[in-house]
């Protein structure tokens, strides 16, 4: 495996199947990869009660007051069927100068760049660049989340390590390499509605209370008027109904309750507790609602029940860090990258509460899909991205 080329270490990363959370072989090409580069590495196990051991890796290089770490995963999602695949998913065969696997964009393409851009950086500058730059790699992104990331900070602060900043290479780009940077991600709210109704013949409605009524009641309460219309720097809040459950294989059955699960993507104007308080509003205000249920007695029957927080709402306010960033990506594309806040969950969710955190990385429109892929000059770009952002923040 060429020690400067990300390509080869993408293709060796790819050809070790790593489904969430059985990552060692992964582990061990970044282990020995970094460790070549002159970093140490260390490889903690978390554990925790009903979920499975995961192994993560921290590699650092340096010492210094300035500490950037650069955090991605190298676990993937599975592939599904493999036979759908023009290319297998783990074999990281390459067609017209693009590389096909599944973690090819999500995230193994992020985790060779930065590693090769390290590397890079400390063969020209050496040990002593005046700083430290570190290394969190997790195999438990695409999993519960619970032993991966955020147990790793826990650990490295524990161990005497203070980050400064932190780089994800998740797949932020759009439509173009470079073409944005994510500074914050929407909080993310799930929940599930019970609806309690009164089970009976579908013959005979009035003997019964079917609760699909209410639901219908309540998907009117929850969707027909916006949340909000967005700010500065995020898109309009988001709610969709996800999945519905009677529990009722027949015909001919009202059935005596429904649940439905809801997500919400949230922005800056909301916290887990007001949203949560504002849907429990609409749905209050909606039970005595009687347009789908005329001949109903009482209110619609419900409880809401949270489910843990998945991720708070946030924003990255460091100017100086973000002004950087984008200075460093545009010396190599030549693209001034917008500011964005799109997109799902990631570990930034977690990053952010050590510091000020910036999502760099490719361009993720085949992650999780079958024929998952990454152009290699894409994978390059991104290693001289990555390598001018080092640059830019320990200058010589």
């Amino acid at each position: 495996m060429p020690a400067t080329d990300a390509a080869g270490v993408l293709a060796a990363l790819v050809r070790a199947p790593s489904v969430t959370p059985d990552v060692g072989r992964a582990l061990d090409i970044v282990d020995q990869a970094l460790a070549v580069a002159g970093f140490s590495i260390e490889r903690p196990v978390f554990h925790d009660t009903g979920t499975p051991d995961v192994e993560n890796l921290f590699a650092a290089a340096g010492s210094g007051p300035k500490h950037l770490t650069f955090a991605g995963h190298v676990d993937v999602v599975p592939p599904g069927d493999e036979a759908e695949w023009s290319h297998p998913p783990f074999a990281a065969e390459t067609a017209d100068g693009v590389l096909y696997g599944r973690g090819a964009i999500d995230m193994k393409s992020g985790v060779a760049a930065m590693m090769i851009a390290a590397s890079r950086f400390l063969d020209r500058r050496g040990a002593d660049f005046g700083g430290r730059i570190s290394f969190l790699i997790t195999g438990d992104e695409e999993g519960p989340a619970i032993n991966g990331t955020a147990k790793l900070l826990a650990w490295a602060l524990s161990s005497g390590e203070n980050f400064s900043a932190a780089i994800v290479g998740e797949p932020a780009s759009r439509q173009i390499l470079g073409d944005q940077v994510k500074i914050g991600r929407r909080g993310s709210f799930s929940a599930t509605i019970g609806i309690e109704g009164r089970q009976g013949h579908a013959a005979y409605p009035h003997l019964a209370d079917n609760p699909l009524r209410g639901l219908a009641t309540f998907a009117d309460a929850l969707l027909a008027e916006a949340l909000d219309a967005g700010t500065e720097h995020f898109e309009p809040t988001s709610l969709e109904l996800v999945s519905i459950d009677t529990g009722n294989p027949a015909w001919n059955v009202i059935p005596a309750r429904v649940t439905v699960r809801l997500n919400a993507r949230y922005n800056d104007l909301w916290t887990q507790e007001s949203l949560q308080a504002e849907i429990e509003r609409r749905l209050a205000a909606a039970a005595d609602d009687r347009r789908h249920r005329p001949d109903a007695a009482e209110p619609i029957r419900w409880r809401l029940i949270a489910e843990p927080a998945v991720s708070d709402v946030f924003l990255t306010r460091d100017e100086a860090l973000i002004d950087l960033v984008r200075g460093a990506m545009q010396s190599v594309t030549g693209i001034a990258p917008a500011l964005s806040t799109g997109g799902g969950t990631s570990d930034a969710r977690f990053i952010k509460d050590y510091c000020p955190v910036i999502e760099v990385g490719a361009v993720g429109t085949t992650m999780h899909q079958i024929d998952e892929c990454v152009p290699l000059a894409e994978v390059d770009s991104l290693t001289r991205i990555y390598e001018a952002i080092l640059d830019a923040y320990f200058p010589a």
